[in-house]
């Protein structure tokens, strides 16, 4: 055999082993890593397959459902789509502090499993919150400031 030939077929010995490598690392097992995303709509709407899988749940907290136990730390609020009224809701159950910046009407993105009792067990609560900055007014006081931030509007923040 010819040196030229004999490093050619080393060359695409390599350059196949490689790929066969870099394949094995980018789809082997994906499945078992992916987290989907999907709306309180979007989940109850999938019935029984949406029970035990790891999925993040986005939304916003609905006013008045909000339930803090800090005895037990223990959280349980309901999330909807969208601030209407007839938008389907989730109650979701957390056993973590919530963020500082938790409140009802805020957008939110839960981490955990949805059960066949209809209540999503997190345990990883995100808040959406938009990177602006307002700087306090000459003279104003922290309560001020802190008077404006809870009067937000929650589509927003």
């Amino acid at each position: 055999m010819k040196p030229e030939t004999r490093n050619r077929l080393i060359a695409v010995g390599a350059i196949l082993v490689a790929g066969a490598a870099l394949a094995w690392i980018a789809f082997g097992n994906i499945g078992d890593n992916l987290v989907y995303y999907w709306k309180p709509s979007e989940m109850v709407a999938q019935g029984e397959k949406a029970y035990g899988a790891t999925v993040r749940l986005g939304g916003v907290v609905v006013p008045g459902s909000v339930v803090w136990n800090p005895e037990h730390t223990s959280l349980s609020f309901q999330v909807a789509d969208t601030h209407a009224p007839t938008a389907v809701r989730v109650t979701v159950k957390s056993e973590q502090t919530p963020p500082q910046m938790f409140r009802e009407g805020i957008g939110v993105v839960v981490e955990g499993s949805f059960q066949s009792d209809q209540v999503f067990r997190t345990n990883r609560l995100m808040v959406n919150h938009s990177n602006e900055y307002r700087a306090p007014t000459d003279g104003g006081m922290p309560d001020d400031v802190m008077k404006s931030l809870s009067q937000a509007d929650p589509q927003k923040t």
